[in-house]
């Protein structure tokens, strides 16, 4: 199962963090580590001491593809959910500043929670879903996927180009504004609409 991700989706996102704007989807993968085990909590990792989270709406692949046209792609995935792409900002900024990729601040183990899938029949228009993440009670980002750079169809179309896209495999569609850090005993709860789909406490 390949985790495969996409950075600098939403605009007011590109805009918080001081990143340009990018031409095509900014690609990078987890491995299959980064996901916790069932009800397992995230715990902080010892190298960093800026965690940030990132609330995602994820697509699951149900079929194997390659190179597939966008006018297509709604084939290749019937179910959608929500997770959070922890980030070791830290590290990120480091790594960032000396041109190197990502991987170490972003593809750490249990940095990947995603909640169960549901059908994306349930939903009327996938381009124009709510999703939120609250910390503690207390909603931190609240996103509509309608703000996205490159839609869902494309972004699989795009990704189809490099990589053999299999049954299984998870797309991360990127995040809204909002993002920040989580501190050792906060709760973290995932919305799609008001269906509350993922909580994961940080340990």
């Amino acid at each position: 199962m390949k985790i495969i991700c996409v950075g600098r989706n939403y605009v007011e996102h590109i805009h918080e963090l001081n990143n340009e704007q990018p031409e095509d989807p900014v690609i990078f993968l987890k491995p299959e580590t980064a996901v916790p085990l069932k009800n397992e909590p995230f715990f902080y990792p010892d190298f960093s001491k800026d965690v940030h989270y990132e609330v995602e709406i994820l697509v699951k692949i149900n079929r194997v593809g390659k190179n597939i046209d966008e006018k297509f792609a709604h084939k290749y995935y019937d179910e959608i959910g929500i997770g959070i792409d922890f980030t070791a900002r830290d590290v990120q900024s480091k790594l960032k500043g000396k041109g190197l990729p990502w991987e170490l601040a972003k593809s750490f183990n249990g940095s990947a929670p995603m909640s169960t899938f549901i059908p994306k029949s349930d939903f009327p228009d996938l381009q124009n879903l709510n999703f939120r993440l609250d910390l503690n009670g207390e909603t931190r980002q609240s996103g509509n996927t309608s703000l996205m750079l490159f839609k869902i169809d494309y972004l699989i179309s795009f990704v189809s180009r490099y990589f053999l896209l299999q049954q299984g495999d998870i797309l991360f569609t990127g995040t809204p504004k909002g993002v920040g850090p989580v501190q050792i005993g906060d709760r973290l709860t995932a919305y799609i609409d008001d269906r509350k789909m993922l909580e994961i406490d940080v340990k």
